[in-house]
């Protein structure tokens, strides 16, 4: 066997590994960034099944003010079709920005509510309204920590996926878009959880 072919076989299965590594690199950051977004998820239904509650124990304080009831829990329904729809069509910049602005508009109709509440005292000295805001206050605080750790893993992911030659690599083999970070258009905003006071 010629030093010629020897170089060029080991060169040729150098190159092949080096590619597979690269790919699997791929593969890794991507099931890492799938598994933050379930870690969104389910912080998200917990926050979904919250919202149902909260709005029952409202209703019977605040009978004058059904629309806004009504607005809090269309938008709770609205944000759960679109996190349903990340799950049911993969997580995609189409169906992460769809489910961004439909969270967007349930913290808008959540911000309603909380100053509609506040006219109140009776409901905001309610025992069961003060454990539901606690609970609804740790539950935004997960959310925003599970989304912190998403955006991280996304970063992570289209960094290696953009680099040269990874670029090569991962278009060759199905990894061909960066994937979506999650962000809401009121970002400032949300980085702090609501304030939803019933002292």
């Amino acid at each position: 066997m010629s030093t010629t072919l020897i170089i060029l076989i080991s060169t040729i299965a150098i190159l092949l590994i080096w590619g597979i590594a690269i790919y699997n690199q791929l593969v890794a950051l991507s099931n890492r960034y799938q598994n933050a977004f379930a870690q969104i998820e389910v912080q998200l239904k917990r926050r979904y099944d919250l919202i149902p509650n909260l709005v029952e124990s409202a209703k019977g304080y605040l009978s004058h003010e059904r629309e806004t009831l009504e607005a809090v829990v269309e938008a709770r329904n609205e944000a759960a079709s679109a996190l349903k729809a990340v799950g049911d069509s993969g997580i995609d910049s189409g169906s992460i920005k769809n489910l961004a602005g439909a969270e967007s508009a349930l913290g808008a109709a959540m911000g309603k509510l909380n100053v509609v509440m506040e006219a109140y005292p009776d409901l905001k000295a309610s025992e069961n309204m003060q454990q539901l805001s606690e609970e609804l206050t740790s539950t935004e605080n997960r959310v925003a920590f599970a989304r912190q750790g998403f955006n991280d893993a996304v970063m992570s992911y289209n960094t290696y996926r953009q680099s040269f030659p990874n670029m090569i690599i991962g278009n060759a083999f199905g990894h061909r878009e960066d994937a979506a970070l999650l962000e809401f258009a009121d970002s400032a905003a949300i980085q702090d959880a609501p304030k939803i006071n019933f002292s």
